[in-house]
């Protein structure tokens, strides 16, 4: 089985950091592929960020077809372009911030995200509607550090673990979702120190993945997820051609592979 992991942003030392999270769970048998496009924003901080990263998204989706991989996780917490994909994916695919707040609901009965900037709130707020219960997301906090800091700032872990406690007193959660997939090397040391469930998408959108190909189960082509309508794009998007007769596309550019 291979599932590839799409950071859609362009900073190649975060897919580095996806990829081993999602090879930390990932059965036997499974090759974990992380992937970096070509194109799109260093990070992802805002709407004009999460709409731009898009193409070079689906241009990965579309050179995995390619490789016949065989499912996808979009690994941004803003969910960028996971419906679109599924329209041009012979396989599942899985945002992670939808995985995160599925998991969530199965081990506690509310969640508390913790996030970066606190513009993205907004996003992480309406991620919630679409994925969880009403109320079952009581509270998005910011850590105010943008994404690319995440790595490299040594109070980084320290700030979301702070926060993450807040959360839980505050909102009452059961659970702690991290809110960008930058934190997901913050997991285990998190919930250890607060003594709660801390849910890294990637992690859990991987095995999300992994379990709906083990089960045979593909998005569905009934109406809404089926092929995207034929037509012409024009100016930069030329180069994304139109889906053949099976729903796969040929030509788009690529993505970089990272290992």
């Amino acid at each position: 089985m291979r599932i590839r992991v799409i950071n859609p942003n362009t900073t190649a030392s975060m897919t580095t950091l996806i990829e081993a999270s999602a090879r930390a769970v990932a059965g036997p048998g499974v090759v974990v592929e992380g992937v970096t496009p070509d194109m799109g924003p260093a990070s992802i901080e805002s709407h004009y960020d999460e709409a731009l990263s898009v193409p070079g998204l689906l241009a990965a989706v579309t050179a995995g077809e390619r490789d016949g991989v065989d499912g996808y996780v979009v690994a941004c917490f803003g969910d960028p372009g996971v419906d679109a994909a599924r329209e041009i994916a012979a396989g599942p695919v899985v945002g992670i911030a939808e995985a995160a707040m599925h998991a969530a609901m199965l081990v506690g009965r509310g969640f508390s995200v913790v996030t970066t900037l606190s513009r993205t709130r907004g996003r992480a707020l309406d991620l919630a509607v679409r994925h969880a219960p009403a109320g079952a997301c009581r509270g998005v906090w910011a850590c105010d550090i943008p994404v690319l800091d995440l790595e490299s700032d040594p109070a980084a872990r320290k700030r979301v673990t702070a926060l993450a406690r807040q959360a839980l007193d505050r909102d009452g959660s059961d659970v702690i979702v991290l809110g960008c997939a930058g934190m997901a090397a913050f997991c285990a040391e998190v919930s250890a120190e607060i003594g709660a469930p801390v849910i890294d998408g990637v992690a859990a959108a991987t095995l999300l993945v992994q379990s709906l190909v083990t089960l045979g189960l593909r998005t569905s082509r009934r109406d809404e997820y089926a092929p995207p309508p034929v037509k012409q794009y024009s100016g930069i998007l030329a180069t994304f051609m139109q889906p053949d007769g099976d729903g796969s596309r040929q030509g788009g550019v690529t993505a970089k592979e990272d290992s």
